[in-house]
């Protein structure tokens, strides 16, 4: 009985170490490399930039998706036998995250401190050397997701760290955050969300249009939240229409119906939204009949108080 009661326990703390009770559980099941394509925006596509750097293939580190960086991946796409094809799926990303640990140099550290950066508010100095501080972070970010605290930044730290989602960047004077269902924590988004989200924001405060209103987007790692029957993969946010006194942001929230809408500040913002992310719009719930005729936007019960964009 002895002997068996040994075996019982053995078998419980192994079961502990893979359930998560040690390392290298993984918490975020979900975690896949981003696919990344021409017109994408935000923090991925400055990580691909170091990343073809890092393979001999600089390009300007802007965090567009456009011409260059794509010549880019196609070049270093055939020069690895791969799909030539522009677009940065799971194999791509696979061949361009190099390793990297502590007392390493470059462009590809420099990869990492950017994601740690938007991602988990790390406060590194993007300065390419992989020294202490940076360890710490990528020690704190992989027992976060559960993959082992090793401090060495290998294919399962950088699949969960580009798949991770990146909190929006409410920046003074171009979106403020609404929380309409008490989601006080659900401002969260892809980087390429996200990145799509604050061009297009920084574009339309400069119409002189006031501030953008944003509400829910996801929670952290996604899942359900409350209110809503989507919003749980990163891709979809939630803004306010503009008031013909720009005040969306501090006073009452309207409908396309209210005397205060305005719609060809409402049209410009969509344009803003769709012009900010070509390609990755996948549509945009709003009611307004004359927006819904122009093909800017798509009709969908219970959205005449908000859009609903939905990226790709």
């Amino acid at each position: 009985m002895r002997q068996l009661g040994r075996v019982i326990t053995l078998f419980a703390a192994v079961a502990a170490l893979l359930l998560g009770g040690g390392l290298p559980a993984q918490a975020f099941p979900q975690a896949a490399f981003p696919l990344t394509s021409n017109g994408n925006r935000g923090t991925d596509v400055v990580a691909l930039q170091h990343l073809l750097a890092a393979h001999g293939r600089p390009v300007t580190v802007d965090g567009v998706f456009g011409s260059g960086t794509r010549s880019a991946v196609v070049a270093f796409q055939q020069s690895e036998g791969l799909t030539a094809d522009g677009i940065v799926g799971p194999a791509t990303w696979d061949a361009l995250a190099v390793t990297v640990r502590q007392g390493d140099n470059g462009p590809a550290v420099r990869a990492v401190q950017s994601l740690l950066n938007a991602k988990r508010s790390a406060g590194l100095s993007a300065d390419g050397a992989f020294g202490t501080a940076t360890q710490t972070a990528v020690r704190a970010f992989q027992s976060h997701a559960g993959i082992g605290a090793d401090g060495v930044v290998g294919p399962a730290t950088w699949k969960n760290l580009l798949w991770h989602y990146e909190n929006i960047d409410f920046g003074p004077g171009t979106m403020c955050a609404q929380s309409p269902d008490g989601n006080a924590d659900a401002h969260w988004a892809t980087a390429g969300a996200v990145g799509q989200l604050e061009a297009a924001a920084a574009a339309f405060a400069g119409t002189g249009n006031g501030s953008l209103p944003v509400g829910d987007a996801s929670f952290e790692h996604g899942g359900d939240i409350p209110g809503h029957a989507s919003h749980e993969v990163g891709l979809d946010i939630d803004v306010w229409p503009v008031r013909t006194d720009s005040a969306q942001c501090t006073a009452g929230r309207i409908t396309w119906q209210s005397p205060t809408y305005d719609r060809a500040a409402t049209r410009r913002l969509v344009q803003e939204l769709r012009a900010k992310a070509p390609g990755h719009v996948a549509l945009i719930y709003f009611n307004d009949p004359q927006l819904i005729a122009e093909g800017l936007t798509t009709s969908y019960p219970n959205h005449d108080n908000h859009l609903h964009i939905r990226y790709r």
